[in-house]
Parts: C-alpha cells; structure tokens; sequence
C-alpha cells in the first residue's frame, strides 16, 4: 500500500515535530491529520505557503504551549474522584471511560476535552489509577483517577489505606463479637 508524505504542522506524538516531512498511511492522513490541520499534503505549493507561515505557526505554538504549562503548573498533580458500583472482588459493573474522567476534571475546575484524555488501559477495577492529560502537544499532566463504591470509600484510598476486603472482614469481626457477647448473656442468663 502506498504511503502519503505530508508536512507536520504541530507535533505529533510518535510521528514529529513541526515542519517534518513524514511518510504516513493513507487513511491516518486523510481521517486524522488532515481533517484536525494537524498537516498539509507535501505539495509544491503547501510546502511554500508553509515556509512562508513558518514563523507565524512557531509563535502561536509557542504562545499555547506557555498557556498550558502556565495552566500546568496551576493544577499540578490533579486528582478526581469517580463513583462506581462494584462487586465483592473490586471491579467494576463496567468501565471508566475518557468521557467519564473529562467530566470529573472538568467538575474539578480542569477544562478538558476527551480527546485530551490518554487512557492506557480501560479503568476496570477500584482504586488508584493514573491517567495523563495532554494540554498541547508538547505539555501534558499526570491526574490521579480515584475509583471508589462511595466518598468514604474514595477519601481511604486517598489516604493510602486498603479498601475492599477490609469491610468484610470488619463485617466479620463484629458478627463473631456479637456472637460471643449472644453466648456469653446466655451462659449468664
């Protein structure tokens, strides 16, 4: 399959800089890079029209790359919390989607889109995940997805403490200290 060179007019993660020439599919270049103008098609006349915007494009990519780290520092370590139902075991009725984590962080004073959501792996299970947030190309920021049954549930885990089993064995401490305080009145009585 042939392939499509265009010019880069941002970054691009694992492809390059402003300004490369790169040799890309067909398809990644037609659904993705050129419809989000995140490349030109190298032609003659793109690759003029480019150099002659070349300054231009830098300083508006180095003005919104000041934004988001000005933006970055300001948030810092950004933690949300997601309620979900969940078994016995810790995971989850479902999953915690990209859409799910923008609108906490979103809630949490964060203005992000789903797109701008890097998730790894689906988030299945309970717990502590980290998730990164990219601001622009080059400016991204770890947030801490915190997965829990309810806010108590989710202010332990913030804590560091271990949730899950740890109800039911408390579950069942009591029911045996009932049990031995329902014996010891009988023995009593």
């Amino acid at each position: 399959m042939a392939s499509v060179e265009v010019i880069l007019l941002q970054r691009v993660e694992k492809l390059g800089q402003m300004g490369d020439k790169v040799r890309v599919k067909p398809g990644y270049a037609r659904n993705y890079l050129l419809p989000q103008a995140k490349a030109l098609r190298a032609s003659k006349s793109n690759l003029e029209r480019f150099e002659q915007q070349r300054a231009q494009l830098e300083a508006q990519n180095l003005k919104r790359r000041e934004e988001a780290e000005r933006v970055a520092e300001r948030v810092g370590a950004l933690s949300v919390t997601i309620i979900r139902q969940a078994g016995e075991s810790g995971s989850l009725y479902g999953s915690v989607s990209v859409r799910d984590i923008a609108d906490a962080a979103t809630a949490a004073g964060l203005s992000i889109t789903r797109q701008q959501v890097v998730l790894e792996h689906p988030i299945k299970t309970l717990g502590l995940s980290p998730v990164r947030v990219v601001l622009h190309p080059e400016v991204s920021i770890p947030v801490t997805v915190n997965v829990a049954r309810s806010p108590e549930e989710a202010e332990k885990q913030a804590r560091g403490e271990a949730v899950g089993n740890q109800d039911r064995e408390e579950a069942l401490e009591a029911a045996l200290q009932f049990e031995q305080d329902t014996a010891e009145d009988d023995a009593e009585g």
